[in-house]
């Protein structure tokens, strides 16, 4: 299990109190969804969304970066 969890409404992690998705939970992620891209791309969607609507003041590009631009 991990710490590395979102805090909401500041979209922090958890375990380390840096922006999430943090490096450990991106790493932890590609190791969860391994050979499922296409749900750890819904999932991270779906947060992108929620934290959205709590991170009104970061430009969507930015967010989008920082949800999904990072998975390849």
């Amino acid at each position: 299990m991990t710490t590395h969890l979102p805090l909401t409404p500041d979209w922090t992690c958890g375990g380390c109190n840096t922006e999430w998705p943090c490096h450990t939970r991106r790493q932890e992620l590609r190791a969860e969804y391994d050979r499922a891209p296409v749900s750890l791309a819904l999932y991270l969607a779906a947060q992108f969304v929620d934290a959205a609507q709590d991170l009104t003041h970061v430009p969507a590009g930015n967010l989008h970066y920082r949800f999904l631009g990072w998975m390849r």
